[in-house]
């Protein structure tokens, strides 16, 4: 066996990735028995997999990977759950933030935000933008999720939601107009 192949050390993964692993799932799941679940089925389907385990990645990108993948069956069940959506016209709802022309209204146009060295002003508003998710309603928190968090495109993200694209473009937009509104008022 060459030397540069790594072996699934399944005795240690509890101490080694757990924390690490819950650190990543629970922004996207925000549900601490969920995300402890989660976890669980990762390293049982390692375990079941591990025969098929080849050491080309390293054995934390393979139960990332696997994690990853968890994730995105949960949405997806809950999507089955949920049944298709049908969403409203956005029309009403820009409303709000733009005006006839299209133009943003004057007190709704975006604010310049400047990202700060400190690692501590980083870590608040990093907070700031995950209290921000999560308040927004369920489904948009979800598509919000899968395409910046797990970086899915808006195709894949339809099919784990069972959406149309039209009903995924509405709740990105909306999604997007309120994390910043959100966020806006949070670091003033």
């Amino acid at each position: 066996m060459d030397n540069h192949i790594n072996k699934a050390e399944p005795n240690k993964w509890v101490e080694r990735y757990s924390e690490l692993m819950y650190q990543y799932v629970l922004p996207r799941v925000n549900d601490n028995d969920i995300a402890q679940e989660l976890i669980q089925e990762t390293f049982l389907s390692a375990l079941k997999a591990i025969n098929g385990y080849r050491g080309i990645a390293s054995e934390k990108n393979w139960l990332f990977s696997i994690l990853k993948n968890k994730i995105i069956d949960y949405y997806r069940k809950k999507a089955l759950q949920r049944g298709i959506v049908t969403m409203p016209d956005l029309q009403e709802y820009d409303n709000e933030w733009f005006d006839t022309g299209g133009q943003w209204v004057e007190e709704k146009a975006p604010k310049n935000w400047q990202v700060p060295e400190n690692i501590i002003e980083r870590k608040e508003i990093q907070r700031i933008i995950n209290w921000c998710k999560d308040h927004l309603k369920n489904l948009q928190q979800q598509v919000f999720t899968l395409r910046y968090m797990e970086e899915l495109d808006s195709d894949e993200i339809c099919k784990v939601l069972s959406i149309t694209p039209s009903n995924y473009w509405v709740l990105i937009h909306r999604a997007r107009l309120q994390m910043r509104s959100c966020v806006e008022k949070k670091m003033v």
